[in-house]
């Protein structure tokens, strides 16, 4: 039985390593020698480092890396916040109708990103849009969401917000509600206060959960495309223009593949050097509860 067992067990993990070679490894290793080539999608010439040459020198690279960080900045705290209140909420005594409520903050995890933005741009448009409809049946001027570089950010940032509550909401209700409720009863002998008990009890409580949502928030942030993408399709001009909008067009569009890998490995590198801090800062990877 025991043999049979671990059979199984070789073969699962087997499958999971042929998978993660055919789809990840595979075109790591791809990108990494493409960004080292001068390639068009037909022919692959070697030039070494001359794309990471030309990169570090192309404004318009570090004007996509610096709209890209302003975004994440802004966007991590945005998420995290909003999806901790959402889920203090829904685990509150006080509050009614939990599980309708947790329906519809979860229905936007299972729209696609490209939807979203899709939703998020008939709600914004500025001469069809409903928010800019509503605007002016009140008497007021309509919003140029779309051809104001601030505002489409604005909007940007508010679909992310949408979009990625949902899922963080479920690690932190999973994380809260494994607090013991003897802490909470404590305080309340002690006569704390519900910030106090939020304060000192929750947010010591899911430090480890914090610490995997704002590193997954960052992630997801830094990569994001397909949302942007059918939202902005990265204007006004390149206002919402990341640095993924910035491998896509340069490597597709502009059919410089070899140059759009060597951004995409620059990328790598930012994510992993701040994954290595987040796990600096956490000790090791280890946060102590």
């Amino acid at each position: 039985m025991k043999d049979t067992n671990k059979k199984w067990a070789f073969l699962f993990i087997a499958a999971n390593l042929v998978l993660f070679l055919i789809f990840f490894a595979w075109p790591a290793i791809l990108g990494v020698y493409y960004s080292l080539t001068e390639y068009n999608g037909n022919v692959a010439t070697f030039i070494g480092l001359d794309n990471y040459i030309n990169l570090f020198q192309d404004s318009s690279f570090y004007k996509a890396l610096s709209r890209t960080f302003i975004y994440t900045a802004l966007g991590v705290p945005l998420v995290y916040v909003t999806s901790l209140f959402v889920s203090v909420m829904l685990t509150s005594k006080h509050t009614k109708g939990k599980n309708v409520a947790k329906i519809i903050f979860f229905f936007p995890w299972l729209v696609s990103p490209i939807v979203v933005g899709v939703l998020w741009r008939w709600m914004f448009g500025e001469s069809f849009g409903f928010v800019n409809f509503i605007i002016q049946l009140i008497g007021g001027d309509p919003v140029p969401w779309s051809s104001n570089g601030n505002f489409a950010f604005i909007v940007v940032l508010f679909a992310t917000a949408w979009g990625g509550t949902a899922f963080n909401m479920l690690i932190f209700i999973g994380a809260i509600i494994s607090i013991p409720q003897s802490l909470y009863e404590a305080a309340d002998v002690d006569g704390g206060s519900g910030w106090q008990k939020f304060w000192h009890i929750t947010l010591p409580s899911i430090r480890s959960t914090s610490f995997l949502v704002i590193l997954l928030a960052v992630f997801n942030l830094m990569k994001e495309f397909p949302m942007v993408q059918s939202l902005t399709n990265g204007g006004p001009g390149t206002d919402t223009t990341f640095i993924v909008q910035y491998i896509y067009e340069t490597g597709f569009d502009q059919m410089r593949v070899g140059y759009a890998s060597a951004a995409s490995m620059v990328l790598f590198v930012i994510l992993l050097v701040f994954s290595l801090i987040q796990f600096k800062f956490a000790k090791g990877g280890r946060v102590d509860e």
